[in-house]
């Protein structure tokens, strides 16, 4: 029986997931409350699949209309009632997130596994705002997620083993190995890397150096396959302040003060690839 996913949110996250579990065989129902992000995520999601095989030469190659017509677009949350697994990517901030929450938790059966695809909110705290924090995990899947081969997994306070394992099941069968933490803000990877790509804002900032020399030196000196500024693009700069923002408030700790440069930049609406315009410019 072929397993039905929710997947919440049609940014460059959530489409990557629901590209993701089609190419997998899963039934998608992609859902986001702009009916323009849908109709772009659509067209992206065909475009990214077309092009993978000149990225996996030798592999064999989806369909793009064949893994379209597994993924359902819609603004209506009620498509959920039935759904096996909920991916949630919305926008880090809390109160939408809460508001998401509410839904799922009225709207989903009581069964079912939501993974919290989160940058840097608690798990612990997601997982309170609803009747089953047993069944809620983090699953944070990395940019862009059709490419990478793991994803770190974030057990929170109340999340049952059985739930972990289920998940582990999950993503072994789209082809993605899972690494398992411990939930505090941030995790592993965004606690690290946001204050990675902050001092590199801070190094351009203070005119050290350009941000072509900063990611220079971390691809061709230290092997990185992108710098942190092309990353932080990749991204999307506004995503990254809010990360940062989320990070100082749970820690308290100055050492997760935005780089002001990161911020006047999202301000003027330069948020990187997503807008065309960030540390590099995007045709």
């Amino acid at each position: 029986m072929v397993k039905k996913i929710g997947v919440i949110g049609a940014g460059v996250m959530g489409k990557g997931v629901a590209q993701a579990f089609a190419q997998s065989g899963y039934s998608v129902v992609l859902i986001d409350v702009c009916e323009n992000l849908l109709l772009t995520a659509s067209e992206e999601i065909y475009n990214n699949v077309r092009f993978q095989g000149l990225f996996r030469r030798g592999e064999a190659v989806a369909d793009p209309d064949a893994v379209l017509s597994r993924i359902r677009l819609s603004t209506d949350y009620e498509l959920l009632a039935d759904v096996d697994y909920v991916v949630e990517n919305v926008t880090e901030r809390w109160e939408t997130k809460k508001e998401v929450y509410q839904k799922l938790d009225r709207i989903c059966p009581d069964d079912v596994v939501i993974l919290v695809n989160t940058s840097c909110i608690s798990i612990t705290k997601i997982a309170a705002l609803t009747k089953r924090p047993s069944r809620i995990a983090g699953a944070h899947f990395m940019n862009p997620v059709p490419l990478k081969p793991a994803v770190e997994v974030i057990r929170g306070y109340h999340t049952a083993d059985s739930t972990i394992e289920e998940i582990k099941d999950l993503l072994l069968s789209i082809g993605k190995e899972t690494i398992v933490v411990n939930d505090y803000p941030g995790f592993v990877s965004n606690r690290i890397s946001h204050l990675f790509m902050n001092e590199a804002a801070f190094v351009v900032q203070d005119q050290v150096a350009s941000p072509q020399e900063v990611d220079e030196i971390f691809k061709k000196c230290y092997s990185h396959a992108m710098g942190p500024l092309e990353t932080a693009d990749l991204i999307g700069l506004d995503t990254v302040v809010q990360s940062l923002d989320v990070l100082y408030e749970s820690y308290q700790d100055s050492k997760f003060r935005c780089c002001p440069l990161l911020r006047k930049m999202v301000e003027a609406g330069l948020c990187g690839r997503k807008s065309g315009q960030g540390f590099y410019t995007y045709e």
